[in-house]
């Protein structure tokens, strides 16, 4: 027999074909999951699917940052089915359903508000402020309630949630960080004279998969020579307009920033972008201050590091008391190797371009196998994408 989970103590069982087929389910769940890791990251890719009388009606995902639940997905599945709701009876899903507000409503009120008769796990919430919650919730309100013990592990399913839950993660509380860089084939993350207007190395489908990146992030992080060289928008372009722009943070130790960067123009048409934060170092200059706050960025300024710049980790720390939990860093070579030697990157994100040269030093250190998790390769346009999460 295979019992479902029960913090109180009462124990319900599965008989043996039926928990074997539910297993086989959660696996292909689990499996087929897997593929939306990198989109969805912190959060953990979930499978769903609904039942009815053994027959699966809807099935779902959680397919990216922000955006349905896996269960929600499965629900809309089995209303578009046609089978009537009061023969829906089942819902399996890889991971407990949540039970807390994030970036959307909980997860069991969905289930709660459906006709159905129980619900099947393959795997706990790892964070011990709801672990198991969902799962009594569903079991006070009459479901049954089962647990399948290692069916959908998240050591297999979804490494990178027990990452972001682990204990000393949650009492650090920073967000988690993608570092994303276009390089050449010979590592240099600037192109060779002539080429890309001295900006571009990737080519314009890598640019739109930069800006449908940039749309599912909480806030977009660089550095002060970033904005001096390049001059950047960090804005978000030809994306569904979802009410939501990320912040977009310079590190300025000195407040360099020019009060005419681009990145204090009005929006083009089609274009959206969040407000500009500048983390900069006490003791700043008021003239330069003055200038930055009427150009309409606000500025927050930290205790230096070791180094005499402000500190990354208490710029993450701020961006996370504002609300940010996903990060994407876009700066040169000198700042995001800092971070990730720091141990503040959590995701990897790396275009290259069918071209060789370049100028400035190289980042290839970073991408060595054995620094790497989770690696998934493909190709956008002419050029290579890599996804990977950093070993710690």
């Amino acid at each position: 027999m295979e019992h479902e989970f029960d913090p109180s103590g009462t124990v319900a069982g599965l008989g043996a074909t039926e928990a074997a087929q539910f297993r086989a389910l959660l696996d292909e769940l689990a499996r087929a999951a897997a593929a939306f890791r990198f989109e969805v990251a912190p959060n953990p890719c979930v499978g769903a699917s609904v039942l009815s009388d053994g027959v699966e009606i809807g099935r779902g995902f959680h397919r990216q940052w922000g955006g349905p639940h896996a269960e929600l997905e499965a629900l809309a599945g089995a209303r578009a089915s046609g089978v009537p709701r009061e023969r829906w009876d089942t819902l399996v899903v890889t991971l407990e359903p949540c039970s807390s507000h994030g970036k959307t409503p909980p997860c069991t009120d969905a289930l709660l508000a459906e006709p159905l008769r129980r619900v099947v796990v393959g795997a706990l919430d790892p964070d011990p402020r709801h672990r198991g919650a969902g799962l009594e919730l569903l079991r006070a309100r009459g479901l049954e309630v089962h647990f399948l013990r290692s069916a959908a592990p998240l050591e297999r399913v979804a490494p990178h949630f027990l990452e972001w839950t682990r204990p000393d993660r949650l009492r650090r509380s920073l967000p988690w960080v993608i570092a994303k860089w276009a390089q050449t084939r010979t590592g240099q993350l600037s192109p060779p004279p002539g080429v890309g207007d001295g900006r571009w190395i990737s080519g314009p489908e890598a640019r739109v998969d930069v800006h449908r990146l940039r749309a599912r992030v909480d806030a977009i992080v660089t550095g002060i020579g970033t904005v001096l060289v390049d001059d950047p928008r960090l804005s978000v372009r030809g994306q569904p307009d979802d009410g939501r722009a990320p912040l977009r943070v310079v590190l300025d130790s000195t407040l360099r920033t020019p009060s005419r960067a681009r990145l204090f123009l009005p929006d083009e048409p089609g274009e959206r972008s969040g407000a500009v934060r500048v983390i900069t170092r006490a003791g700043f200059d008021p003239v330069r201050y003055r200038a930055l706050t009427e150009a309409g960025a606000t500025i927050h300024a930290l205790h230096p590091g070791d180094d005499g710049h402000a500190s990354l980790r208490e710029a993450l720390a701020v961006l996370w008391a504002e609300g940010v939990r996903r990060v994407l860093l876009e700066a040169g070579p000198t700042l995001t190797a800092s971070a990730i030697e720091g141990e503040f990157v959590d995701q990897l994100r790396v275009y290259t371009a069918s071209r060789n040269g370049g100028q400035g030093p190289s980042l290839a250190r970073f991408l060595q196998p054995e620094r790497l998790l989770q690696v998934a390769r493909s190709e956008v346009g002419d050029d290579a994408r890599l996804d990977a999460f950093l070993r710690r």
